[in-house]
């Protein structure tokens, strides 16, 4: 089973790699074997990157109305995108989990392992940009300094979350927690549940 220190390295390769060229049009390089879990996380923090500086495109408040509609658009389908992949990151834990009997005792979780994944990989961005503020050198040091002090809530948040998911993980293994896999079940990207795409009046 992959460790959280393993989802983290990899997690941030892909922000490194992505930096390397900080466009969000420049096409992913995904140096991992397809469909294993590595290419998916690889593929979910690059695409999580991408968007994160889409999101801040689409705040310019000088954007061209039309390039900001063609923004909403691809962010839309990234979101979606982003919803795929943590599908599939939860199927590998599925495959891993759903032969375990859980004991009798054994409780449900508010969340699948691949969202609460899917959190952990927003999180490296946010600690990633905002040590970026921090050794920003065009800011005074009351910027430098509220900033690392977010950082610092980061850090523990990121240290938490890692160690809140392998203990999750490992109540899977030991039956103390029913493996469940949560769908989202989008509505507004199918054009047969969605009353605007399939032309309810």
């Amino acid at each position: 089973m992959i460790t959280i220190q393993q989802i983290l390295n990899i997690f941030n390769q892909a922000i490194d790699d992505y930096h390397k060229y900080d466009d969000v049009n420049h096409p992913v390089s995904n140096p991992y074997e397809e469909k294993t879990i590595e290419w998916y996380l690889y593929s979910k923090e690059w695409i999580d990157a991408v968007q994160w500086h889409l999101e801040d495109l689409i705040r310019d408040p000088n954007i061209d109305p039309v390039e900001a509609l063609a923004l909403k658009r691809r962010i839309d389908k990234s979101n979606q995108d982003r919803t795929d992949l943590v599908e599939a990151l939860d199927e590998y834990f599925w495959m891993l989990f759903h032969e375990v009997t859980p004991l009798a005792t054994a409780t449900l979780n508010t969340e699948s392992p691949a969202w609460a994944i899917d959190r952990l990989s927003i999180l490296q961005l946010k600690i990633y940009h905002m040590k970026a503020e921090v050794e920003r050198t065009d800011v005074g040091e009351e910027h430098k300094a509220k900033c690392q002090a977010k950082l610092n809530v980061l850090l523990e948040q990121n240290t938490d979350l890692g160690t809140a998911i392998a203990q999750l993980l490992e109540a899977y293994k030991r039956g103390e927690k029913v493996m469940k896999v949560y769908k989202q079940m989008k509505m507004y990207n199918d054009p047969a549940l969605n009353p605007v795409l399939y032309g309810k009046k």
